[in-house]
C-alpha cells in the first residue's frame, strides 16, 4: 500500500465546521493497509467529508469541473481539516483520482465540450491549410484531432450517449489503470446491482495492477468487496466493524426477509 494511515487532527468545538465534526473528538489514527477501505455510516457521519479532506491532502486530480482539488471551490471549507490530517505513506504518489456521485454529469458535459472543442479546433486549422501539401496540413491539424480520438477511445467512445450506469463503468474502465489512490464518494449512485458487481470486478483487477481504494458508501454490495477494510463513522467514532454487523447490512437484511413489516406503515 502506499498510504498506510491517517490521523485525524484533534476536534475544535470553538472553531467551527470542519474542525468541530464530531468524529475529530476521539482524534484517532485510521489505518488503511488494505487494498480497498470501506468508509460506512448514516448521512451527515462525516464520510464524505474526511474523503473530500483526504482529496485536498493527498492531491490526488479530481474528476469534476476542476482537475486540481485546490481549485476546487466546493472543496476549499475543507482546507483547515485537510491541513489537519497527518498522512504515512511507504510511497507517496499523486496518482489516481477523487470523484464524487454529483460530479459526474459535470465532468461528462466537460469531457465532450473538450472533444467538440478539439474537433472544431482541427477543422479550423485543416480550412486555413486548404491548398497546401496533404502532409502539411495534416501535420498542422494532427495534435488537435489526435487529442480528440484519443479522449474517446479511452472511454470507448462518447459517455454523454450512453446510460448513467453504462458511462459510469466505461469511465472507471478509462481511468482505473493500475497503481494509485482512487477516493471514490458513493459510487454506487449511478450503478444497477448488477453493475456494482461488474464494479467490484474493475476495482478488483485495478488492486491487483497496485491500486488502492478508499470508498464512502451505502451500499451493502460494495461493503462486501472481499478483504476490505471496513469503518463505520457513528458521533464520535470511527470503528473497525465487521461486514455481517454493519447498519446497513443488517438493516437491508431484515428488510429483504420481510419487507411488509417495514413497508405497512408507509
Amino acid at each position: 500500500m502506499a498510504l498506510t494511515s491517517v490521523r485525524l487532527p484533534a476536534q475544535q468545538p470553538g472553531a467551527g465546521f470542519p474542525l468541530n465534526l464530531p468524529l475529530l473528538a476521539g482524534a484517532s489514527e485510521v489505518a488503511l493497509d488494505a487494498g480497498v477501505t470501506i468508509l460506512a455510516g448514516e448521512n451527515g457521519s462525516g464520510k464524505s467529508t474526511l474523503l473530500e479532506a483526504l482529496a485536498l491532502a493527498t492531491e490526488v486530480p479530481t474528476v469534476g469541473s476542476n482537475d486540481d482539488a485546490q481549485l476546487d471551490s466546493t472543496l476549499s471549507h475543507l482546507m483547515p481539516l485537510a491541513d489537519g490530517l497527518r498522512l504515512t505513506w511507504t510511497q507517496r504518489s499523486r496518482r489516481g483520482l477523487f470523484m464524487r456521485a454529483e460530479d459526474y454529469f459535470g465532468y461528462v458535459q466537460r469531457q465532450r465540450r473538450m472533444v467538440r472543442d478539439l474537433r472544431s479546433e482541427a477543422a479550423r486549422v485543416a480550412a486555413e491549410a486548404e491548398g497546401q501539401h496533404e502532409g502539411e496540413r495534416r501535420r498542422r491539424m494532427g495534435p488537435y484531432a489526435g487529442s480528440a480520438a484519443a479522449m474517446d477511445a479511452r472511454y470507448e467512445g462518447d459517455l454523454d450517449a450512453r446510460s448513467h450506469g453504462q458511462s459510469f463503468l466505461a469511465f472507471c474502465k478509462g481511468r482505473f489503470t493500475g497503481a494509485g489512490l482512487y477516493l471514490l464518494d458513493e459510487p454506487e449512485a449511478a450503478l444497477s446491482p448488477v453493475s456494482q458487481l461488474a464494479f467490484l470486478a474493475l476495482v478488483k483487477a485495478t488492486v491487483e495492477r497496485g491500486a488502492q481504494f478508499v470508498m464512502a458508501t451505502h451500499s451493502p454490495m460494495l461493503m462486501a468487496y472481499p478483504g476490505a477494510l471496513i469503518y463505520q463513522l457513528e458521533g464520535a467514532s470511527i470503528v473497525r466493524t465487521p461486514y455481517d454487523q454493519l447498519e446497513h447490512v443488517k438493516t437491508l437484511r431484515e428488510f429483504l426477509a420481510a419487507p411488509e413489516a417495514f413497508t405497512r406503515f408507509l
